[in-house]
């Protein structure tokens, strides 16, 4: 069989390039090219090490130094800090001191104390399995072709046809010192062995030359992803399809009514944020007739069920009648039974010192003919956890396919997930930021205002989708803010907020790609000045469809979706001074936003009892990165003050009562407030952010 390029991993190492590197450097590029494909392991799976003769800083001798990835890292993203190091001499001597499988967590304290030149990195609980092998670079990768292997019935018959000698096999065990002597042992037993696959765990391979290593690794993954590939060509998956694959358009249609409500089930103890995949993998596997029992299996690797729960729900839906409905009506009770059964999984397997359950809902969603739905505590988790879960399906493809695929026993699955090391690193982890969970959509997100209002609330942790009618702001504004908050967390829109269908399928949009909406800001808008007898027709329509009709239609798609998730939201209306205080020339704009502060106190009324808080913010005279203050308006505002361009922002000033300009961020704080459960008991109400204008009072 030809292997087509796009199964041959790519060795990326560059002899010219590394020649000049220390061996750490060298550790750090070779984890850096492996952790870039996730066929070789996925995100946050895996390790590497080297050990390195370096100086002791106190005695200036040369000591062999392990390095090896920290706790928690990433072998893609890793950098020189990342790792942890420690003296060899000091880990050879902890042998001395182990008591047994039962005293295994005990040794994990002992770690900092074999700490090389004060490195604050935390070592991992795989550091034994790095330190007594005896060759010199070490790689522990999770590759789907290899747990495939590891998560087969017969895996160690499986692991000898593949590889013969030159690859052994261990039984599972979990990580940790136990582990690591067992790996001692088998390099003292096997010296011509280059590696060995860990049942339902993962690959571990060595050598005694950084590329070496790296090159082994890739060769013994590709073997085995030919071996697999020769096996199922032309056998179907899974059992082949039981179920038909919606259109791409409808499966997006039915995922965008499913997440809101199955948000607002899963959300019970923290606002939780979506992700959405209906990739080839995915639907292959979800359409399949084997899906429903072989994921009830529950994964293998502890990477994968620490990210995705030990099973996902499959959601009961059948693309063939497309009675989505129906499903809605039964989301409640399946999503009920499957916290029993996590409960009573928990009950079964707990042990006298187990921490306190977590939250038992789900996090994978299977969905017939439509796809997985995913739900974390935050957009990057979400992701990662779906990307876990189609590990996952790769491996339940290679194990089906060639044997019979295996879960991990329910007791081993729990002890890693409640394993007190792990809780302890849960409870490390810092408190979340005042928004972590919740999606924000800021309609004139490209300009001044919008885009401060987003940063204000992406530094508080939620997600923003940014939407304008403007592609070249909107794009500007969003290079920025993903530079600073990072892609995950930032989505855009070319929206017309005059639109109804334009407007609909933005919530759609952001449903999609973070699971519904929490925070609406209402920001889209226009200026006009113009005598009354000068204002056209056309001119007075085009104020009331941007700041009136625009932001009913945004404001009336909020509330659809904020009702279907049950979990209240947040509506904040950017309006004007100018809808409070008359203001000459500009009967059309300060008509518009007087309707705009009025829809906000109806809403206000309408959605107090669903927990939806609509507020207005006031502002005035916001000049800088504002596209209303250009062109036209700005002159003509100008012109009605008697000013200059350059003189009209320190007359806005000194007309204001505390002499002082206001800056789109003064009303990205006041957004940001309206928001946030600062002003959980504020609805109704407006705040002005104008300087001080008496005009403006509210009373």
């Amino acid at each position: 069989m030809i292997k087509t390029a796009v199964n041959r991993l790519h060795n990326g190492w560059d002899a010219s390039r590394a020649a000049s590197m220390t061996e750490p450097e060298k550790l750090l590029y070779r984890s850096n090219l492996l952790g870039a494909d996730k066929r070789i392991t996925n995100y946050g799976g895996g390790n590497t090490s080297a050990k390195v003769m370096q100086a002791d800083p106190l005695t200036g001798e040369q000591v062999q130094v392990l390095w090896v990835k920290g706790s928690g890292g990433d072998v893609g993203s890793i950098r020189i800090d990342g790792f942890a190091t420690l003296y060899m001499d000091k880990l050879r001597a902890l042998r001395g001191l182990y008591r047994g499988p039962e005293h295994e967590d005990e040794m994990v304290g002992y770690l900092p104390h074999c700490t090389f030149n004060l490195n604050p990195r935390a070592a991992s609980i795989d550091t034994p399995l790095h330190a007594y092998v005896p060759q010199t670079h070490v790689d522990h990768m999770h590759p789907d072709a290899i747990i495939a292997i590891a998560a087969s019935e017969n895996s160690r018959a499986l692991t000898h046809t593949i590889f013969g000698d030159e690859i052994g096999w261990l039984p599972w065990r979990r990580p940790g010192f136990e582990l690591g002597l067992w790996l001692a042992e088998f390099c003292e037993n096997n010296p011509q062995a280059k590696g060995v696959v860990l049942e339902s765990h993962g690959l571990f391979t060595w050598a005694d030359d950084a590329q070496d290593c790296y090159d082994l690794t890739l060769r013994i993954i590709q073997r085995a992803m030919d071996w697999f590939d020769d096996q199922t060509a032309g056998k179907p998956a899974f059992g082949g399809a039981k179920y038909p694959a919606l259109g791409t358009d409808t499966r997006r249609t039915v995922a965008a009514r499913l997440m809101p409500a199955i948000r607002g089930q899963v959300s019970g103890q923290n606002h939780m944020i979506g992700h959405f995949d209906d990739s080839a993998t995915v639907m292959e596997f979800v359409n399949a007739h084997a899906m429903p029992a072989l994921a009830a299996l529950g994964t293998s690797c502890p990477d994968h069920f620490l990210r995705t729960k030990i099973r996902p729900l499959v959601l009961d839906f059948d693309p063939a009648t497309g009675d989505l409905d129906a499903t809605l009506a039964a989301l409640p009770d399946q999503i009920a039974a499957y916290r029993d059964d996590y409960s009573a999984y928990y009950a079964r397997c707990k042990r006298d010192n187990s921490p306190p359950q977590r939250d038992p809902n789900p996090v994978i969603f299977l969905v017939p003919g439509v796809g997985m739905i995913s739900f974390a505590k935050d957009k990057p988790t979400a992701r990662i956890s779906g990307e876990f879960y189609v590990n996952a399906i790769n491996v339940m493809r290679g194990a089906s396919s060639v044997s019979t695929y295996v879960g991990l026993p329910e007791q081993e699955a729990f002890d890693i997930e409640y394993w007190l090391l792990e809780e302890a690193k849960l409870q490390r982890m810092p408190k979340p930021k005042s928004l972590a969970g919740r999606v924000a959509l800021v309609t004139g997100g490209g300009g001044g205002i919008g885009a401060a209002t987003a940063a204000r609330y992406l530094r508080e942790g939620a997600c923003v989708m940014l939407a304008d009618i403007d592609a070249d702001s909107l794009e500007r504004t969003a290079t920025d803010l993903v530079a600073t908050f990072g892609a995950d967390m930032v989505r855009t829109t070319q929206m017309d907020v005059t639109s109804e269908a334009a407007v609909a399928a933005t919530y759609a949009q952001t449903v999609i790609e973070f699971g519904g909406v929490d925070i609406l800001v209402s920001n889209a808008g226009i200026a006009s000045s113009a005598p009354v007898e000068d204002t056209t027709l056309a001119l007075w329509n085009r104020n009331m469809d941007i700041l009136s009709t625009g932001y009913f239609l945004v404001s009336r798609e909020a509330f659809r979706v904020m009702r279907a998730q049950g979990m209240g939201g947040a509506i904040v209306f950017v309006a004007s001074k100018n809808g409070l205080a008359a203001s000459p020339n500009a009967s059309a704009y300060c008509t518009a936003k007087a309707a705009e502060i009025h829809l906000a106190r109806c809403l206000a009324l309408e959605g107090a009892e669903a927990g939806i808080r609509v507020n207005v913010v006031n502002p005035d005279a916001v000049l800088r990165g504002s596209k209303i203050w250009s062109g036209e308006w700005l002159d003509q505002r100008a012109s009605t003050y008697g000013t200059d361009k350059d003189g009209l922002e320190e007359m806005y000033r000194q007309r204001s009562m505390l002499k002082r300009a206001v800056l789109p961020e003064d009303i990205a704080e006041a957004a940001y407030f309206l928001a946030s459960d600062l002003s959980a008991k504020s609805t109704g109400n407006i705040l002005n952010v104008d300087a001080g204008n008496v005009q403006a009072f509210t009373r």
